[in-house]
């Protein structure tokens, strides 16, 4: 039994450009809400770490790290599905290299 191809269909929403284009306003609205909460939680981290309040300066320093992780990830997140449609790609077609990914580009 021979195994049959599966892709994603990104011409299905209409254009690539129209999925670039979504995806790229999305990442760009997730980068500013990560770096907004970023300075909000390293100012609080500042605040509450001079006036003595320790449990709050770690809530902060957790926010701090919570932040710069959504930052990486929405930051990476097109390289990321790339790769990994490109791992996809390489189960159900031999020979293709799993680091090449989609053709979707930015």
């Amino acid at each position: 039994m021979n195994p049959v191809p599966v892709s994603p269909d990104f011409a299905a929403l209409g254009s690539d450009e129209q999925l670039a284009r979504m995806i790229g306003a999305l990442m760009t609205v997730a980068l500013m809400v990560a770096v907004i909460v970023l300075i909000v939680s390293a100012i609080t981290w500042a605040l509450a770490s001079n006036a003595g309040s320790w449990h709050l300066a770690q809530r902060a320093r957790a926010g701090v790290l919570v932040a710069l992780g959504g930052a990486v990830l929405a930051g990476g997140a097109i390289a990321w599905m790339s790769w990994l449609l490109g791992v996809g790609l390489s189960f159900f077609l031999p020979g293709t290299d799993p680091g090449t990914g989609s053709t979707l580009s930015t």
